[in-house]
């Protein structure tokens, strides 16, 4: 009796059992009583002869005050039964309240025993999972909220120690100066449209310019921009189109920005002497864009996690080309997302290389 319609219905039927049982009891343990007593009474007042009439109108008026009382009896048992069937049924539903009003008040660390109702249970570990993925968000908010602070405290402790150089004398207003200082201010600003772009494209914000594009065309283009800086890092950039022009409909700009954005942290995760390569390939559904390196690579559990605010794979934390923001692929999964497609990432370890695939469903012929 795992299922809650069972044990309601088996409830309900040991109920009506035991309120006929009663009153089906009380009936016949009364109704001769009542007509021995009738009986007697008429006998000890000798009253006039009974006969065959007078007999069955006291045995129906035995029975009928048996009934009654019966009746009455299996009602109060049956009502007792129902209220203890009810609590214990109606219990688990108390613990989901409580638990519900637990989230609400921010406790996420108390979960709910899974009743023995298969119904109730799957509710139990709905709510459960429910508290986690808060608890979780809640963590991932404080992270944010630290790294947020943590990416502004170093171009303001520049600039506060350069405007207090400039004040007391120690620098001189030089254009090498002006041009730090307009640096340290320009990381800001992009931090600053980071955030912004992160705010809208996980509230579904980004405001796309749909268009129908050669997403191959997109990808290309965004990746040739980058040669010279990965010709420079001793990188070398091959570049594949398999199936030739991919229509989509999206926003041109936004692709480009996804696959800059892969590229950008390829150059940025692999030694000199490797290479990056970009494919461009259709399936059935979607156009495919993917962006391999021979880089550091991933750990199954970074492989995910490097989509997440701030998050940085620790190898590439430390060297000195990752200098972003920590939120860029973030930004990238919400524009893949907007589109109506997908971002994943995948590797066969770390130290050999990775694989980002950006798919976009194909335009309507």
């Amino acid at each position: 009796m795992s299922r809650l319609s069972t044990r309601a219905l088996v409830s309900h039927t040991l109920v009506a059992i035991t309120g006929a049982a009663t009153a089906y009891l009380v009936t016949r343990t009364l109704t001769p009583h009542f007509y021995d007593s009738r009986m007697a009474a008429m006998m000890a007042g000798q009253m006039m002869p009974f006969g065959e009439q007078l007999t069955r109108t006291y045995a129906v008026s035995a029975a009928n005050r048996g009934l009654a009382i019966g009746v009455l009896v299996a009602l109060a048992v049956a009502i007792a039964a129902g209220a203890w069937s009810s609590w214990r049924l109606l219990r688990p539903l108390g613990d989901l309240s409580a638990a519900a009003h637990r989230i609400a008040a921010g406790r996420y660390d108390q979960p709910v025993p899974p009743p023995r109702e298969a119904e109730l249970a799957r509710v139990a570990n709905d709510v459960n999972a429910l508290a986690a993925r808060l608890a979780e968000t809640e963590a991932r908010r404080m992270r944010l909220l630290g790294e947020v602070a943590h990416e502004m405290r170093t171009p303001l402790t520049v600039l506060d120690g350069y405007v207090e150089g400039l004040q007391d004398g120690v620098f001189s207003p030089e254009p090498e100066l002006y041009a730090e200082l307009s640096g340290e201010l320009q990381r800001l600003r992009r931090l600053s449209e980071d955030l912004g772009a992160l705010s809208r494209a996980e509230e579904g914000r980004l405001g796309l310019r749909l268009d129908r594009v050669d997403a191959a065309a997109i990808a290309i283009t965004a990746a040739e921009r980058l040669r010279p800086q990965l010709h420079d890092a001793g990188l070398e950039l091959k570049i594949e189109d398999v199936n030739g022009p991919m229509l989509v409909e999206g926003d041109p700009d936004r692709i480009a920005q996804v696959v800059t954005n892969l590229v950008g942290n390829a150059l940025a995760a692999t030694e000199p002497g490797g290479h990056v390569s970009v494919m461009c390939r259709r399936t059935a559904t979607n156009a495919v864009i993917e962006v391999t390196d021979t880089g550091i690579g991933l750990s199954p559990a970074d492989a995910e996690r490097v989509f997440e605010r701030f998050y940085r794979v620790p190898r590439a934390a430390s060297g000195p080309t990752a200098a972003g923001s920590g939120i860029g692929l973030t930004i990238a999964r919400g524009i893949a997302h907007a589109h109506g497609g997908t971002l994943d990432a995948t590797s066969p370890g770390p130290g050999a290389g990775s694989t980002f695939c950006l798919q976009i469903p194909l335009a309507e012929p």
